[in-house]
């Protein structure tokens, strides 16, 4: 019979192996920054900036001293690479000689796919644009194809040479040396990656049995599924096999985890989780990027939690149940809601908050909610928070 994990304590051992519970300390910088992304494994990046951007937001709040620059200085010292898991993410460069299988799978999935996903011609600028780097050096997307080339319909009707650019980036061939603001400067991989990461050779075996021993150590509990979803460099018929093994060998067991709503879950766990003690949850309210390591399984989160949260950026304006990019609410290890909030100049403005159900919102939950927000001002570099007249309307 599988043993069970309360919803609490599973919720609980979630968020600690996440850094989201009790007080976490450190300067956000240098060693302490590498070892948050270290333990995360990898921090999805994206584009949006309505308050801050989601790397930012993601090691924030972890590290109350991390700012923005932080994690640009870092990348310059080799201390993460680029490159894809499920979404775009900055991941601990000890992790590169992993991603090459990454490369691999990639690049034959480009070249069944691309030539007909993609504009015609970016075949033939590949030799091209390689040349152009490995003769004058790093460059972006604006500089490579000539001028008429570049006019593109949209953001993703790229132009052949930003296609040639891409399809190097993701084989392994170029890599991401920093960014100039989002923009992404690449150069040849022997130049940007270190040869102490870039020399070392693992085999697919061994590839396997790291993303799925990794994974779960990051997840707490899992079944095979999101183990494989985790990274994203293996398939769920290798993670699948991987458990089948591990659980043969006593290395995994069996455990059933309960849901928010009652529901028993079969997952796999390590031995050693049942004498683990996650630390106790203090109140602090925490502004959750939408793109955080703890919510990005939605699937997940709503069992865990009983938290559904879609975003809402390609909904148009009228059918939004909340807003174009509302960020998640938690306190302690539970997750209270949800806030409407962006930076409107030297302003940080909070147009709305909508507690979860069942969800009190006392004096001293408001203040809570009130301080993680001049934080958050304080983080982005506000002078000011404007709270709207009506942002407290939903939990009256």
């Amino acid at each position: 019979m599988r043993p069970v994990i309360d919803n609490q304590t599973a919720r609980r051992l979630f968020l600690d192996r996440h850094l989201l519970l009790g007080t976490r300390s450190g300067a956000g910088k240098g060693d302490d920054l590498q070892s948050v992304i270290d333990h995360l494994g990898f921090v999805q990046v994206d584009s949006v900036n309505t308050l801050a951007r989601a790397h930012d937001l993601i090691l924030w709040s972890r590290r109350q001293q991390y700012r923005a620059p932080n994690l640009p200085r870092l990348m310059k010292t080799r201390g993460a690479f680029e490159h894809w898991t499920h979404d775009a993410s900055v991941i601990s460069m000890q992790h590169f000689p992993m991603w090459r299988y990454k490369f691999a799978k990639d690049k034959a999935h480009m070249d069944a796919k691309w030539p007909a996903w993609r504009r015609e011609g970016f075949r033939d600028q590949i030799d091209g644009v390689l040349r152009q780097i490995t003769d004058n050096g790093r460059c972006s997307s604006m500089e490579v194809g000539a001028d008429e080339e570049r006019k593109s319909g949209g953001w993703w009707d790229w132009h052949p040479s930003k296609t040639a650019l891409e399809y190097l980036w993701r084989s392994g061939q170029l890599s991401v040396c920093h960014r100039k603001g989002f923009r992404k400067i690449y150069d040849l991989t022997e130049r940007v990656i270190p040869d102490e990461y870039r020399s070392v050779e693992v085999s697919e075996e061994e590839m396997i049995d790291w993303a799925c021993m990794s994974a779960l150590q990051a997840l707490g509990f899992a079944t095979s599924g999101e183990i494989a979803a985790f990274y994203a460099i293996i398939t769920p018929a290798q993670a699948k096999t991987w458990c089948a093994m591990a659980l043969s060998d006593q290395r995994i067991v069996e455990a059933n985890i309960t849901s928010a709503n009652g529901t028993l879950r079969p997952s796999f766990v390590l031995p050693e989780v049942f004498d683990l003690k996650p630390p106790e949850p203090n109140s602090r309210v925490r502004l959750l990027s939408p793109f955080d390591p703890a919510l990005r399984d939605r699937k997940r989160a709503e069992r865990l939690f009983d938290f559904h949260y879609r975003i809402e950026i390609f909904v148009p304006a009228p059918k939004r149940q909340y807003g174009y990019y509302v960020f998640p609410v938690m306190q302690g290890d539970r997750m209270i809601g949800r806030i409407d909030t962006k930076r409107d100049g030297d302003v940080t403005l909070v147009t709305a908050f909508w507690p979860e159900k069942g969800i009190r919102m006392g004096k001293a939950r408001i203040k809570a909610l009130e301080a993680e927000v001049d934080r958050v001002a304080k983080f982005v570099g506000s002078k000011d928070v404007n709270w709207s007249k009506g942002w407290s309307k939903e939990i009256s």
